[in-house]
């Protein structure tokens, strides 16, 4: 596998040669530092003084000749606008084609200025992951800090790449207005939604996007779905992209994410119920809630296996499965069977395609949408937890059909077997398998940890990159050095080949924000699973009323996203945002302890919703500092970054689960606090491990 050095030699436009970055000369000068401090010949403070005054000698290389091509392209375009005034009172439809190819070379160009200022972003953000592992300092949040926000910064000046937002306008409209319109008197700013289709327009915009994205509630959307994505895509892997891209087959993977959620959170409110008219223990629920999730730890990874040759097969199996799971869980009450009940819910559990709805996003959808893609994942979730609720609370009704009876503990499996039934004819009608061409025919992809520290220095560099300092990681990440030597081993780069082997690749920090995501479901879970018990027992609520509950919880998520991802987000640094979750998500669980007689609904709808609340951010939050941090050897193949999340998360609700029902045995007056110990003990852990993990590196 070919190192940054010699792959940005290889990408350079040769007559640009001498403005790009000088990753080699830097990378040598900070193996000189490590060998003069380790002999006693230079200070740490010379060391950094030194290596800042040459980065930015280099960025103010690369800003003043980004300046000058900005300006050629401004005068390019200006004086095609001359010629084109000059046409306007003329119909030379030649002249007019003439001019419009023109513009198109001036796109062309623009796109290699694009692509320039990628690879100096990539190249300036390794060398200076490269100088913290180094020295263990954080160099980079100190350089960082001080160069973006003065009013001096050329770091700014090539980030914000403000110029070549109007150059990348001056293109479109004018291209726009060399269109046959008919006589329309419409401009492009009329209408914005119709923007210009134009080949050179659309690959502009794509390099933009690459180059530009910012930390708003799509992108704080999209951490949630923890989908890893490439980090110097090629025009090449960008057409393959789109040749395996097809609209209805991602929504069919949204739509099976939807359902599934839905599925999972239906029986929630009436699962005590159901429990107790087969003759179990109301807090048996927390069994047959965590059925589903129990299967699920393993389902997650054959399924995550089973994508890497077909996303058509495993979609149909388990559509399938969850049609059956669905029908057995409806048939338990009539068959009086506590055990078929509980085999149903382990079918649904079998049937759980996250990992390849997942999968098909990260691999099948074009960079450009991958950004919308990922947030909508993350949208169907949530407006499937929501649903889920709200839908079990409507079933509020007793009959029967042929001896089969519908009631509001049935009507949930039934209600999900019809809608996997018509789920499956939708599927096999309208999904279209894409080429698993490219996998065979491309090289392993880089690390989303790389992509998205990429984009926090292009964003303006509103916070600290977070990177890892462990040497481990840097070798597995492509930059190690052999003697020199450019060329990284091939055996670093390939995907793990097990459970095992994806753990022995994860970093104390990877396993923090792992500690920190099983928290966080643990928590939810217990919250979530026992809301019926804990509500009827203490309010007497109703199965309307747990659903309501439920499903205003879920309808918190998005709104809480918006403000987090547009406001908050930029306000705050990650970890900031992260330390103060964990701690907001302690203070729910403490003030949802029984404490105080009586115990009063305000009590518990305050402290569950900030328990629910702030974990919800501290999910989005925990998920995009852990994309950064994890290796580039768990961004590929089966057991990858995002099942080790998923199984993580899986793992702790099937904890959860049994805990209510082994806490049941005590009867249902401790419950409740009994099932928030353990919520409390790995809450206060997370902090304490996520303080010293932090202290630590900065």
């Amino acid at each position: 596998m070919v190192a940054f050095g010699k792959k940005l030699k290889e990408r350079q436009i040769q007559e640009w040669q001498g403005y790009y970055i000088n990753y080699k000369l830097m990378k040598k000068k900070v193996r000189q530092y490590a060998q003069q401090i380790q002999v006693g010949t230079q200070d740490r403070r010379n060391v950094l003084k030194d290596f800042s005054r040459m980065l930015d000698h280099q960025i103010e290389k690369i800003v003043l000749f980004l300046l000058e091509q900005q300006g050629r392209l401004a005068s390019r375009i200006a004086k095609l606008g001359e010629q084109q005034e000059a046409l306007q009172q003329q119909q030379d439809i030649s002249k007019l084609s003439e001019l419009r190819e023109a513009y198109r070379e001036v796109g062309q160009d623009l796109l290699k200025l694009l692509y320039f200022v990628e690879l100096n972003a990539v190249g300036l953000r390794k060398i200076l992951k490269k100088f913290d592992k180094r020295f263990g300092y954080r160099f980079t949040d100190y350089y960082v800090k001080t160069r973006a926000n003065h009013p001096y910064s050329q770091l700014q000046q090539v980030f914000k790449h403000v110029g070549i937002g109007a150059v990348v306008g001056a293109i479109s409209r004018n291209l726009a207005e060399l269109e046959d319109r008919q006589g329309s008197y419409l401009s492009i700013y009329d209408q914005p939604a119709l923007p210009l289709q134009d080949p050179t327009i659309e690959s502009i915009k794509a390099a933009v996007d690459r180059l530009s994205h910012s930390t708003n509630f799509l992108h704080f959307l999209a951490q949630h779905a923890f989908i890893l994505q490439e980090e110097l895509p090629t025009p090449v892997e960008e057409e393959v992209d789109d040749g395996r891209y097809h609209f209805i087959s991602l929504l069919l993977n949204l739509a099976n994410t939807f359902l599934y959620m839905v599925n999972t959170y239906i029986i929630v409110p009436t699962a005590d119920d159901y429990a107790m008219s087969l003759g179990a223990a109301a807090t048996v629920c927390g069994v047959v809630i965590g059925a589903m999730a129990v299967a699920q730890v393993f389902s997650s990874v054959y399924f995550s296996a089973w994508s890497n040759k077909s996303y058509f097969r495993p979609l149909v199996f388990s559509s399938i499965v969850l049609f059956l799971g669905n029908t057995m869980y409806a048939m338990a009450y009539d068959m009086n069977s506590i055990a078929i009940l509980l085999i149903g819910r382990l079918l649904c559990g079998f049937g759980s395609a996250r990992a390849v709805n997942r999968r098909y996003i990260s691999d099948c959808v074009p960079m450009r949408i991958r950004m919308q893609a990922s947030a909508g994942f993350v949208s169907a979730s949530a407006l499937g937890m929501a649903c889920g609720p709200a839908l079990a609370g409507l079933f509020q009704c007793h009959f029967k059909v042929f001896n089969i009876t519908f009631n509001q503990e049935t009507l949930p499996g039934w209600a999900m077997a019809v809608g996997w039934f018509l789920y499956l004819i939708w599927l096999w009608i309208s999904f279209r398998e894409p080429s698993h061409e490219k996998e065979a025919s491309h090289m392993p992809k880089e690390s989303n940890e790389e992509s998205l520290q990429t984009d926090a220095l292009e964003n303006g560099l509103k916070q600290p990159l977070l990177i890892s300092l462990e040497e481990k990681n840097e070798e597995e990440n492509g930059d190690q050095e052999f003697d020199g030597s450019e060329e990284a081993s091939e055996e670093s780069r390939q995907p793990a080949t097990s459970i095992a082997s994806a753990y022995r690749l994860l970093t104390p920090s990877v396993k923090v924000q792992l500690l920190i995501y099983f928290m966080l479901k643990y928590a939810m879970e217990i919250l979530l699973s026992e809301s019926s018990v804990i509500t009827t027992y203490y309010f007497g609520w109703s199965t309307t009323k747990v659903a309501i509950f439920l499903a205003s919880l879920g309808l918190t998520v998005l709104p809480v996203n918006i403000i987090v991802g547009s406001y908050i987000s930029n306000m705050f640094e990650d970890r900031q945002i992260l330390l103060a979750s964990e701690v907001m998500v302690l203070i729910g669980i403490v003030l949802s302890f029984h404490l105080i007689i009586p115990y009063s609904v305000a009590q518990y709808v305050s402290s569950g919703l900030i328990m629910f609340v702030s974990a919800e951010v501290l999910e989005g939050v925990n998920l995009s500092l852990l994309s950064r941090v994890m290796s580039s050897r768990l961004s590929r193949g089966t057991y990858n970054g995002g099942l080790l999340s998923t199984e993580a998360g899986t793992i702790a609700r099937v904890i959860a689960d049994g805990t209510i029902t082994l806490a049941g045995y005590l009867g249902e007056s401790r419950l409740l606090n009994i099932t928030l110990i353990p919520s409390l003990v790995i809450c206060i852990s997370s902090i304490i491990a996520t303080i010293c993990t932090y202290n630590s590196l900065y």
